[in-house]
């Protein structure tokens, strides 16, 4: 699991939101929180497909990917994503990774998708980020991890 903050930047449009991920095997939970913490919306995956829900709102597709892409206009990554904030390459497709002198991970292409870390807990190569950029098409993902628990 990871709580932190995600901020999106697609077409002019910026949005910022707490964020707060649960991965489980075969599935996962995302919360969008406000900045008191309430819940604006929760996406729950897994392989039955995705749901959405907000506020007097629901939402379903058969993957995260489309179905933010639905509701928001943009592609959530989740399948890739599960391993970027890892900082690993997924297991399907080609990768290229750069490391920093210090052996981690600075910088990751993947599917059009290309990750930028830039912080890290510590400068040890078992270190788990805690700041990356997604960049793909005009679409900015920052997330800012503030606490891993494993």
């Amino acid at each position: 699991m990871l709580s932190g903050r995600i901020a999106v930047k697609h077409g002019g449009n910026r949005s910022l939101s707490g964020v707060r991920w649960t991965h489980y095997a075969g599935a996962d939970e995302i919360l969008l929180l406000a900045p008191f913490g309430q819940t604006v919306a929760r996406i729950r995956s897994d392989m039955r497909g995705a749901v959405l829900d907000m506020p007097f709102k629901h939402y379903a597709a058969k993957d995260v990917d489309e179905l933010t892409q639905q509701v928001l206009g943009w592609r959530l990554p989740l399948s890739g994503l599960r391993y970027w904030v890892l900082a690993l390459p997924a297991p399907r497709g080609a990768f290229n990774i750069e490391h920093d002198t210090n052996g981690q991970v600075m910088q990751l292409s993947q599917d059009n998708w290309t990750i930028r870390y830039t912080r890290y807990a510590a400068q040890t190569l078992d270190s788990l980020p805690l700041r990356l950029a997604l960049q793909r098409d005009g679409l900015e993902i920052q997330l800012l991890i503030d606490e891993w628990e494993i």
